[in-house]
């Protein structure tokens, strides 16, 4: 089967389930993992190529609604009658799904249900050493800083929060993304400020960037030295890369704490090979 993904966390569901060498054709940002650098660049997310799209002769694309913009690119590959999944997720469940249903479409189906049972039991365990905490730290994550956008409460980062012990101070808008200003964020006085800019890597950011901006000494994530940068990659692509930003958000918040629930992923990595 020839699989063609056109955004990152679809590629990497695919690897997840092993489909790795079925990939003949890839987005731009698709940068994970590094053996995947041969296989032909069809443009950024969105703005795919669709003729050379097609020249792959693709049996299955894959794309997601969890990249806002991408309905041009489903709208085009349903006029061509070429053959596509869509996916749409917002939560750690959500990508269990999707790995279910990628695995049926593609033959892998006993593969995924051995992920996403690994990835369910991870879960809970979470949640239950989170539930022994007394205390839940306020966090907060920058997805862009002007105009400032931070993940609401239908988003996986508020799960995540809530998995590692703590809780995002935008958790209570019924939205997955917000858009707010540094004076709302100022006053909510989040205890941990994760910038993790979609789209920018790690490099690109530095934490005079929050420095320089109008009353951040007022900052208790500041005045504690709390501020931190997160690698987009693990944080931003709902995949199940997303369980390797759940321990470092865990062991950043909580150090030791999640001793054992990191070590369920660490000793059986997510995208070993079943």
């Amino acid at each position: 089967m020839n699989i063609v993904s056109i955004c990152p966390s679809n590629t990497e569901l695919a690897v997840c389930l092993g489909l790795s060498g079925q990939l003949v054709g890839l987005d731009n940002f698709s940068d994970w993992p590094h053996e995947l650098n041969s296989l032909p660049r069809l443009g950024p997310d969105l703005s795919i190529r669709m003729d050379d799209l097609e020249r792959c002769e693709p049996d299955l694309v894959l794309a997601s609604l969890s990249v806002p913009g991408m309905e041009r690119n489903i709208e085009e590959l349903e006029r061509r009658n070429l053959p596509y999944l869509v996916f749409n997720p917002q939560s750690l469940e959500d990508v269990n799904e999707d790995l279910l249903v990628l695995g049926e479409k593609t033959g892998r189906l006993e593969t995924a249900k051995e992920k996403t049972a690994l990835l369910r039991t991870v879960i809970q365990k979470f949640k239950l050493k989170s539930e022994e905490l007394p205390v839940k730290p306020k966090v907060y994550f920058e997805w862009w800083p002007k105009p400032i956008f931070t993940p609401g409460g239908t988003n996986w980062l508020t799960e995540m929060s809530l998995l590692a012990g703590a809780e995002n101070i935008f958790s209570a808008a019924d939205i997955p993304s917000v858009q707010t200003d540094w004076e709302d964020v100022l006053t909510r006085n989040p205890d941990y400020f994760f910038m993790v800019w979609v789209g920018v890597k790690e490099s690109k950011m530095t934490i005079s960037d929050v420095v320089k901006r109008p009353g951040s000494s007022r900052l208790a994530a500041l005045e504690n030295g709390r501020i931190h940068l997160l690698q987009e990659a693990l944080f931003c692509r709902p995949s199940p890369r997303l369980y390797e930003g759940l321990a470092i958000l865990a062991e950043t918040i909580h150090p030791g704490h999640f001793k054992e629930e990191i070590s369920i992923l660490q000793n059986k990595p997510v995208f070993e090979l079943s």
